[in-house]
């Protein structure tokens, strides 16, 4: 008999039956892994991708509904491969013996029961990043700890009225702040090796939207009254109008340089530290082509 699980590890509290392919809930994943690319990443912040890039698995399925989701294809489309535990550990042991400073699991959230059995098989020498939309349960995340050394989490808002809107999550806020709190616990201060690259530590993201730098602006405060220099910031100017992008007029155009400058100035007025990228990396070009091509993935699985 085909074994059924009930889901209640995101925010959605969907409590919904996933079996090893299918699932009923928000994501519509079954509990087995379903990936869309293993391979090393050069694209993430200069402490995680390095000379050697960062060993990315990305994970089909996702916990919301951005508007505006550059991956929507593997998100809400759920284009990828299912593997099993067993592969999924031979896969974080490939990307390892090819010299990635890293383990990067992008939008791991519906498969953390699968990748904590996948890290009892096989923990690799080098760090585990956990990168996520931010919206996760603070319980969930505590299943985490011990195992995850780097998390990279979103804070995309802190407005409700913006998370219903483009994600569809109101609550948004509520719970990646939760979640956040219980990462820094977790990670403590950033940590970095001789080489510059990160260690241990938390690195949160944030996404500047057009017509929306008063919410990037109380996100950056939020951050720096709550957290300061137990994180590190990563300030994102590379927005293009993508996916579903076009059904809303407002965001519906990259950021202008009079509004990333807004934001950057008010991020040089506090006490955050990190990284803000170049309004040139709002391009396609850096889009990953999810294709199932990578050299760590084969073709024979009936489940494609």
């Amino acid at each position: 008999m085909e074994e059924v699980i009930v889901c209640s590890l995101c925010p959605r509290g969907c409590n919904a039956e996933r079996t090893a392919y299918a699932g009923k809930g928000y994501c519509k994943m079954g509990y087995l892994p379903r990936i869309a690319r293993v391979a090393p990443h050069m694209w993430e912040e200069p402490c995680i991708s390095g000379k050697n890039g960062s060993g990315t698995i990305f994970f089909s399925g996702c916990v919301l509904s951005c508007v505006f989701c550059q991956n929507m294809k593997i998100s809400k489309g759920g284009y990828g491969k299912t593997v099993s535990v067993e592969e999924l550990a031979g896969h974080i042991r490939s990307l390892e013996q090819k010299g990635v400073h890293n383990i990067n699991l992008v939008s791991p959230t519906p498969y953390i029961e699968s990748i904590i059995k996948a890290f009892e098989l096989y923990k690799p020498s080098v760090p585990i990043v956990y990168n996520t939309g931010g919206y996760e349960k603070a319980e969930t995340i505590r299943r985490l700890d011990g195992i995850v050394d780097i998390y990279l989490p979103d804070m995309k808002y802190i407005r409700s009225e913006l998370s219903a809107k483009y994600s569809g999550a109101s609550d948004y806020f509520k719970y990646a702040s939760e979640s956040l709190e219980e990462m820094v616990k977790q990670t403590g201060s950033p940590a970095f090796d001789e080489n510059g690259m990160m260690i241990k530590g938390t690195i949160v993201r944030h996404l500047i939207l057009p017509k929306n730098t008063k919410n990037s602006i109380e996100v950056l405060r939020y951050l720096d009254n709550n957290f300061g220099e137990k994180i590190l910031i990563s300030l994102m100017g590379q927005y293009i109008p993508v996916g579903d992008a076009e059904k809303y007029p407002e965001i519906n155009r990259c950021i202008t340089a009079r509004e990333y400058e807004k934001v950057l100035s008010e991020l040089g007025n506090l006490s955050l530290d990190g990284f803000a990228q170049e309004l040139d990396s709002a391009s396609k070009t850096y889009i990953p082509d999810f294709n199932l091509r990578d050299d760590d993935l084969s073709f024979n699985d009936s489940h494609i």
